[in-house]
């Protein structure tokens, strides 16, 4: 029978390491809890000249193994990551074994780059790795926090709750950003149909005008010369010296804007400039502000509730605020907590988030129900995102059509001043 070395951590939170016979890594993890043991790592020991216990065959399996790896583009998405986790902890809540229950959710992946990486991670727990440590080193598909709450839920002998806790916080994190891009479509639609429209009428439409006022010899007012000026510009015929035309620049611009601003966010200051300064706009900071104390107070709740020590957790959810304020904000928390200090006061010192929060969360500290707390102000946040894209919504729709009617306007009297020019000119040849 094969013989496997552990790593455990006993009652007292001490770690402890031993070996202990087995017939499958499974096994060995069910007899070292067995013994009152939590068990970190699980590895069958290699004996000299036996190939690792498993011999010619193993290899055959491991090869078999390789060649069901899938080329793939692009990385695993959340929602497919989402449903993974769900379905695990589903399978370990139904008493299967770890190491089964990868592989079953592996092979009933379609070709991508989950199905890879869950191959590799079943390879690592069949070695004998723990099931953080394989999927730590898959980053891409497993950020910190993933592998932290997995790592908890190891320890504490909970992983289906664990994950179930997990399956859920990625449900509600992504409801959220749905709800947020869905909100966004709209008016994203609006102003790119608007902006194809009025760029088909410079660069169609106002060259003809311009040939009719030609041939009348008709003295143009200023705006209808500035108007047939910009047309020039998109078709390209405003001047020799002109090489790429204007309509290529409005259709590439948005991606240059994008590349810009990912390069600017590339850099510390930059990106420290750019989170405070929409943290600073009317309403879209109001919304960006509440996202990002909903997502902050529900990672670390999720993190605590856990089991995961509090000192790691805030480090954790630091790293993946995504907002440079609310990292900020964090650290000082961090070094708060370190030296014995409270959580609130450096959160009310920073300014970050609005007293309730800040109460909310001194009253946690204080019951000792700080999970609790943080997950109470999530629910609570996620509900004021909500109020916040409305709002956001019923400002854009008004100032969205004041917008394009003022431009309609200007182009309907560019273009009929002229007219009315000629009109007049004609009439007034005729009674002569």
């Amino acid at each position: 029978m094969p013989t496997f070395a552990y790593d455990a951590v006993n009652a007292a939170g001490k770690k402890v390491s031993g070996t202990i016979e087995a017939g499958t890594p499974d096994e060995a993890i069910k007899l070292v809890r067995g013994q009152g043991l939590f068990p970190s790592g699980v590895k069958e020991q290699k004996i000299s000249g036996s190939g690792g216990g498993g011999g010619p065959k193993k290899v055959r399996e491991a090869k078999a193994k390789k060649k069901g790896f899938n080329f793939t583009f692009g990385g695993v998405s959340a929602k497919k990551l989402t449903l993974f986790t769900r379905q695990l902890s589903t399978l370990q809540d139904a008493g299967l074994p770890l190491l089964r229950s990868i592989q079953i959710l592996e092979s009933q992946q379609k070709p991508s780059a989950l199905k890879n990486v869950l191959t590799g991670v079943a390879e690592e727990v069949q070695s004998g790795t723990s099931l953080s440590e394989a999927m730590a080193k898959f980053p891409k598909a497993f950020d910190r926090l993933y592998v932290k709450m997995v790592a908890a839920g190891e320890v504490g002998g909970v992983l289906d709750i664990i994950l179930q806790r997990l399956a859920e916080f990625m449900e509600k994190g992504q409801r959220l950003k749905r709800r947020i891009l869905g909100a966004l479509i709209y008016p994203a639609v609006v102003i790119f149909i608007a902006v194809l429209i009025v760029t088909g009428i410079m660069y169609f439409v106002i060259p003809k005008f311009q040939e009719i006022f030609e041939d009348f010899d008709v003295e143009l007012p200023k705006l209808t010369i500035f108007m047939i000026d910009c047309s020039k510009w998109v078709a390209g015929t405003s001047s020799k010296d002109q090489v790429v035309p204007g309509v290529i620049w409005i259709l590439i611009s948005p991606i240059l804007i994008f590349l810009f601003f990912k390069l600017i966010r590339k850099t510390g200051p930059g990106r420290a400039a750019t989170d405070w300064a929409v943290l600073k706009v009317p309403v879209v900071g109001t919304l960006v502000r509440k996202t990002a104390i909903a997502r902050f107070t529900r990672t670390l709740g999720t993190l605590i509730s856990a089991g995961v020590p509090i000192l790691e957790a805030i480090l954790i959810t630091r790293d993946t605020s995504g907002n440079y304020v609310f990292e900020k904000a964090l650290s000082k928390v961090h070094d708060s907590i370190r030296e014995g200090e409270t959580f609130a006061t450096p959160l009310r010192e920073s300014k970050t988030c609005d007293l309730i929060v800040v109460n909310m969360i001194d009253v946690g500290e204080e019951t000792g129900d700080l999970d609790v707390m943080l997950m109470k102000i999530a629910d609570n946040y996620d509900e004021e995102v909500d109020v916040a894209v409305a709002s956001l919504l019923s400002l854009l729709e008004p100032f969205m059509v004041v917008i394009l009617g003022g431009i309609v306007l200007l182009i309907v009297l560019a273009l009929f001043l002229p007219l009315v020019s000629m009109i007049e000119s004609v009439s007034n040849t005729s009674k002569k």
